[in-house]
């Protein structure tokens, strides 16, 4: 295999993250479904930002998160998602450059306006996402450029973007591209609703090998197999994937492939802030660690160590060098 001039390429929904606390009664007098995402039109965007309190801008989408994070332990990285010129659209882009990252998709110069997702982030630490995906929806297949698919070792891809359906196709060229120049392709299930829209496209995926690496939480693995218990899920899993990794919150993660199943425990924090991107930047901890060669456990144990900074914190987004503190806690960088 050649090597590669990146390691890790996102391809994901450029959102603008809007970020505000608010009491459990605020979920429930605007039917939100708690720990859960769901997809807005504008007008229920206009409606969501007029009644929440003082909120925070700050440049999101899952599989964006994931490669800042990545960047942060010192990742080559590349992102691949589309916003429009406007306002919004030159924060995410300003953003993401400022980390470091490659990304060179044609914003749009007409159409719906850059994506954004509200936030809400209750006293326990959860958060509850309603995302208006606007401009990102319209990423297609030419966004896709093969030699830059080809570039990078690990190609990753957030479960979100099977809602749109250009997106879709652009999803599958890339993992086409990327398993054709020998690359890695993997896949975040994103939220459980949406394992629940599109359980079974999902589950072919991993079982016809368009997907090498699954991550998923236990929400979004008790939905795809339709199980409430969970080592009934992780032997599914297990028959499935090749490599797959469970996150599991305070528990930690599991570690799953054909030959075994193996725990790996969380990372200590001091107080849980906000868990927006603990999923996403226990991604980037990992995949780092693939890219760079480390036993699937030390890749497991960055992830952790990048979940617990981000949950100790507002936003999605490392606030420190995530390289510095794995060199502190003495991990593989």
């Amino acid at each position: 295999m050649a090597s590669s001039r990146y390691d890790v390429l996102g391809i994901g929904n450029a959102i603008v993250d809007v970020i505000a606390r608010a009491e459990d009664d605020f979920l429930l007098r605007h039917g939100m479904h708690k720990g859960g995402m769901a997809l807005i039109d504008e007008a229920g965007a206009q409606k969501i930002y007029g009644a929440m309190g003082q909120a925070v801008e700050i440049s999101g989408g899952s599989a964006a998160n994931t490669i800042v994070g990545a960047a942060s332990f010192g990742a080559r990285a590349a992102f691949v998602g589309k916003v429009k010129n406007d306002a919004l659209g030159w924060v995410f882009q300003h953003d993401i450059r400022a980390a470091g990252i490659a990304y060179d998709t044609k914003p749009a110069d007409d159409g719906p306006s850059t994506a954004r997702c509200f936030v809400i982030v209750t006293p326990d630490g959860e958060r509850t996402m309603n995302t208006y995906l606007g401009a990102a929806q319209d990423l297609h297949p030419e966004d896709v450029e093969a030699e830059q698919i080809t570039a990078a070792a690990i190609i990753y891809l957030e479960g979100y973007l099977w809602d749109p359906p250009h997106a879709k196709e652009a999803f599958r060229k890339a993992a086409k591209i990327a398993h054709g120049a020998g690359r890695q392709v993997a896949l975040t299930l994103s939220d459980a609703f949406c394992v629940d829209r599109y359980r079974a496209e999902f589950l072919d995926l991993i079982k016809n090998g368009t997907v090498d690496i699954v991550f998923a939480n236990e929400r979004e693995l008790h939905s795809l197999y339709q199980t409430a218990d969970f080592d009934t899920a992780v032997k599914a899993l297990r028959a499935d994937a090749r490599l797959a990794v469970c996150t599991r919150s305070e528990k930690g993660c599991v570690i799953v492939t054909r030959e075994h199943v193996e725990a790996v425990p969380a990372h200590p924090i001091k107080r849980l802030v906000d868990a927006t991107g603990a999923g996403d930047l226990f991604a980037a901890g990992f995949l780092f660690g693939l890219a760079r060669g480390v036993d699937h456990r030390s890749a497991a144990k960055l992830g952790a160590l990048a979940a617990a900074e981000v949950i100790q914190h507002i936003g999605a987004r490392p606030e420190v060098s995530l390289k510095s503190l794995a060199q502190q806690s003495g991990l593989p960088v």
